[in-house]
């Protein structure tokens, strides 16, 4: 397929500006961009779409720029926000272009020789020009009517409480400047982002025409909503970030494997670069038993292979593993490490696991799993308690230091929904039990 056939293939394509002409210089390789403000010092879930799209072009031959807003940034977006943004200084941007440098090296390829991605600055062509310079050579070619017009703009203006300031009013000139110093110097022919971006790109394709003569094209992605209405790429914690320092891995691919059944499909052909007859394979077996999560699995595996690598996805869905009684043996103490902490805490004194150790039936009971010792020991004996993910059946049973896995933790499980995690650091009198409640 070609990449505007993959692209529609996928439900990536939401408008297109001349799509036929388009598609004939597509024939060839072309350059294209995408911009993206660096507000944070990571990337985020809701940014993969465009720049997966970038990835796209690339493996197709096409050479893609990536546009970090060095410039814009300092200004914001008002596209989709109902409120201005928090207006950065440029320390803390040149930081935060710096960290999504190393994000996106492992999204593009920099290095290929046949066409490598580029990164650039768009505060590098616009930190020398002069207020009055750009107002003569830039603004003079926009109408206000025709800026007022565009959604992103007159969204902002009709609500009587935050207005739109000048600052960011003046954001879609800066846009579509970065079109045109793009068109002029590197051939840049395409530039593509969200859906909420068209009114942007559209400004550019009207100032490289007007200031270059030259024809220009805008492809816009779909803003990824879920199938209940909510905003993709938040949770109760906020945002899913790129970042394991941010989002731990662990939880990374757990926000994935628990997507919808009514989105998996989708987000398989948004997130990933699986061939459409390993996709539609997919959806046929998640038609006839989605209880096997198939597609959620594969999902998971493959958005967090694409951005922590091969082995932090084999270790991540091992761990989603440990949730439901899976073996222990041979888990790296860094996997362990990313599924207890997303669990809440609760202490226990150090020193009652030292010697004989703490009743099992005891422990039970502080961790809320067993309501009385008597319901505790009908649960061990009853074969429903877990040591470590090993199956205890009796009652007698001390849990002591050696139960410690690393020498910090211990889990326990009755049944198949409840599991309870402790954990410990040597240098302290205290154990720290982590307890959650998770159901298939």
């Amino acid at each position: 397929m070609s990449i505007l056939e993959e692209l529609k293939w996928r439900g990536l394509i939401a408008d297109c500006t001349d799509e036929a002409e388009l598609t004939k210089k597509l024939s060839a390789p072309m350059t294209l961009y995408c911009g993206f403000d660096p507000t944070a010092d990571s990337l985020h879930v809701g940014n993969l779409v465009p720049l997966l799209a970038l990835r796209r072009f690339q493996l197709l031959g096409h050479n893609p720029i990536a546009v970090a807003g060095g410039a814009t940034g300092s200004i914001g977006d008002p596209s989709g926000k109902t409120q201005e943004r928090q207006l950065l200084t440029k320390e803390i941007l040149d930081r935060n272009i710096a960290s999504v440098k190393v994000q996106l090296a492992k999204l593009l390829d920099f290095e290929t020789k046949k066409n490598p991605a580029r990164l650039v600055d768009n505060a590098s062509w616009t930190q020398n020009i002069s207020y009055l310079d750009f107002l003569r050579d830039i603004g003079k070619h926009f109408s206000v009517n025709q800026m007022v017009a565009k959604e992103s703009v007159r969204a902002r203006m009709e609500d009587r409480e935050t207005g739109i300031s000048y600052t960011e009013f003046s954001y879609m000139l800066l846009q579509a400047f970065d079109f045109m110093v793009l068109a002029r110097d590197q051939n840049c022919e395409l530039q593509i982002g969200g859906s909420d971006q068209w009114g942007n790109i559209t400004a550019g394709i009207d100032l490289c025409r007007k200031k270059l003569s030259k024809i220009v094209f805008g492809l816009t992605l779909p803003l990824i909503t879920n199938a209940d209405g909510t905003k993709f790429g938040k949770t109760e914690a906020g945002a899913v970030w790129l970042d394991p320092k941010r989002t731990s891995v662990y939880k990374f691919s757990q926000f994935w494997i628990n997507t919808d059944d009514r989105d998996v499909i989708r987000y398989l052909k948004f997130f990933t670069f699986l061939p459409r007859e390993e996709i539609e394979s997919l959806e046929k077996k998640h038609s006839e038993n989605p209880g096997a999560r198939e597609a959620h699995k594969a999902l998971a595996i493959s958005v967090t292979d694409l951005i922590h690598g091969t082995k932090s996805a084999i270790e991540s869905f091992r761990a989603s593993q440990i949730l439901f009684g899976g073996e222990l043996t041979g888990i790296s103490e860094i996997t362990f490490d990313g599924f207890i902490n997303e669990v809440p805490k609760k202490e226990i004194e150090k020193s009652k696991l030292d010697g004989v150790g703490i009743p099992l039936v005891e422990l039970l009971i502080h961790a809320e799993l067993s309501s009385s010792k008597g319901q505790a020991r009908k649960d061990i004996e009853g074969g429903g308690v877990n040591i470590n993910n090993v199956r205890e059946a009796s009652a007698a049973r001390a849990v002591t230091s050696n139960d410690l896995l690393f020498g910090k933790h211990i889990l326990l499980r009755k049944g198949k929904k409840k599991l309870f995690v402790s954990s410990v650091e040597p240098s302290l009198t205290m154990v720290k039990f982590n307890f959650a409640f998770v159901a298939r």
